[in-house]
């Protein structure tokens, strides 16, 4: 499971058991003061289980955040290796097709000093 689907179910979890509570004392055969009460303490609970979700989502998210970050910094190295690897590769290459050039021009113009080569 993955860290967004585990949050998302984190939450929802969360926000099922809220409203299943207070379904469930609307329906349960009390008085309507009992069910008041137990309906005030559990609106005087929701400011904390807000907390609560929140907390575990941004938990969540600082995660995600770090994970993202790692990869970004391993892809960013890979990407510096793969760009000098390149950049060497010109340069041999480079060099090797410059070199027949130079012996082909010493062939032509023998007046050009060994040094030159």
């Amino acid at each position: 499971m993955s860290n967004k689907s585990a949050g998302a179910f984190i939450v929802g979890l969360l926000m099922g058991s809220a409203v299943g509570t207070v379904v469930g004392l609307l329906i349960a055969p009390r008085k309507g003061r009992d069910t008041r009460q137990l309906l005030k303490k559990s609106a005087d609970a929701l400011p904390d289980l807000a907390e609560d979700v929140s907390t575990s989502v941004q938990l969540q998210a600082d995660r995600l955040s770090e994970s993202a970050l790692r990869n970004w910094d391993g892809t960013l190295a890979r990407l510096r290796e793969a760009i000098a690897a390149g950049i060497e590769a010109s340069g041999q290459e480079r060099m090797e097709l410059q070199q027949p050039n130079a012996e082909a021009e010493a062939i032509s113009n023998p007046s050009v000093p060994d040094d030159k080569l």
